[in-house]
């Protein structure tokens, strides 16, 4: 199997530790950017119709995968696929943010959550009708109120 990043995320963030949790943490969102090589311009053809993507990017700082682990918000310990740790056998990442425009190779969007000089891997559209569960649980995350 072979994965090529197809442009680069940049964010405000230098370091994982300067990360917000998720995209939806800082508030007001900050504007970052989604560059994309050359040979993958054409395939951005009428992205600009959408209000939301998905991002998917490689996690090329994430330390080595932990199967289970302590979360730092949790004292119960959970098995990686149960969370959204970048520690992963394959650490890729995923977000779902707000396209705000498109300027030539350049992504405008709201929502990541990864650090400055990510790889991105894929770009896919959002679409509610598909995407969205309103029925989904949160499981071990669901606090009580």
């Amino acid at each position: 199997m072979t994965l090529r990043p197809i442009g680069t995320l940049h964010t405000p963030w230098r370091t994982i530790a300067e990360c917000p949790r998720n995209g939806r943490q800082p508030n007001p969102p900050p504007l970052c950017t989604a560059v994309v090589l050359p040979e993958f311009v054409e395939g951005l053809r009428s992205v600009e119709t959408l209000s939301h993507l998905i991002l998917l990017y490689w996690l090329d700082q994430a330390r080595s995968a932990e199967l289970v682990f302590t979360p730092p918000f949790d004292d119960t310990p959970r098995g990686i696929f149960a969370t959204r740790s970048p520690r992963r056998p394959n650490p890729i990442g995923l977000s779902v943010v707000a396209l705000e425009k498109l300027n030539g190779d350049t992504l405008h969007v709201r929502y990541l959550d990864c650090v400055d000089g990510t790889p991105l891997l894929d770009i896919k559209p959002y679409f509610p009708t598909t995407d969205c569960e309103p029925g989904a649980s949160m499981g071990w995350l669901r606090r009580p109120v």
